[in-house]
């Protein structure tokens, strides 16, 4: 059984549930029910504000909490569809014995070779982190970053957090759009899951690779491989 530690925040969960259902189908051509496989989701609130900073004690805490309840469950394995619990990935796997996907490392493993400047669409603890420019780096990707994006891309992560109406992240997004083309940006490197449902009401004019989609793809293969060795 697959295990899903979701919730964050909680408008990520539904999407990400159907990003692995579409994975796959895509992957394995299933139609019908029984074709797909067990999952366990477990939608869990957690103490982020996007006014404060986070009590990374806390934080790590409540998640690893999480993780205990899931595997008490009897998964296979689990993967968290949240960049920022990432900050924590070593001391969360230590949390559990069964293995913990890396959404970063899912993610790092997609982006194509015709990327040539990049930007981070990711709350700021996530970029504060610096787990994807790490990455970035040692594939000698450049990344492009500013304060005054990353403000913007705050504002989007808060309105949608808090319900505004959805065209006030798409105005946001638009005018971010205008500064990632003048700075030559070609890729956009999603680290935020509850950005995505902004992209379902917009058309980018970059190469996009999702985090969420990214981490839904390694879920439906770390499957197939644990299936195979059955």
């Amino acid at each position: 059984m697959i295990g899903i530690l979701a919730g964050m925040g909680p408008k990520s969960t539904g999407p990400f549930v159907d990003l692995v259902v579409s994975s796959f189908q895509s992957l394995t051509g299933a139609k019908n029910d029984m074709d797909f496989p067990p999952m366990m989701i477990y939608s869990l609130p957690t103490p982020f504000y996007v006014d404060r900073p986070i009590d990374h004690k806390l934080m790590e805490k409540t998640i690893c909490g999480g993780l205990i309840t899931l595997e008490a469950c009897g998964v296979a394995f689990i993967a968290i569809p949240c960049n920022t619990a990432h900050l924590y990935f070593t001391e969360l796997q230590h949390c559990i014995r069964v293995p913990l996907l890396n959404i970063v490392n899912a993610t790092l493993s997609q982006i194509p070779k015709s990327a040539k400047k990049i930007t981070i669409l990711g709350s700021q603890p996530t970029l504060a982190s610096e787990i994807y420019q790490k990455g970035l780096h040692t594939a000698k990707l450049t990344c492009i970053l500013y304060t005054a994006w990353q403000k913007k891309i705050d504002q989007m992560i808060r309105s949608i957090k808090s319900s505004a109406p959805i065209e006030v992240s798409i105005t946001l997004w638009e005018e971010l759009s205008k500064n990632f083309l003048e700075a030559g940006v070609d890729t956009i490197l999603l680290a935020c899951t509850d950005l995505s449902v902004v992209l379902k009401a917009v058309t980018p004019f970059f190469q996009i690779i999702d985090s969420s989609a990214c981490l839904a793809e390694a879920v439906v293969k770390k499957w197939i491989e644990l299936e195979k060795l059955k």
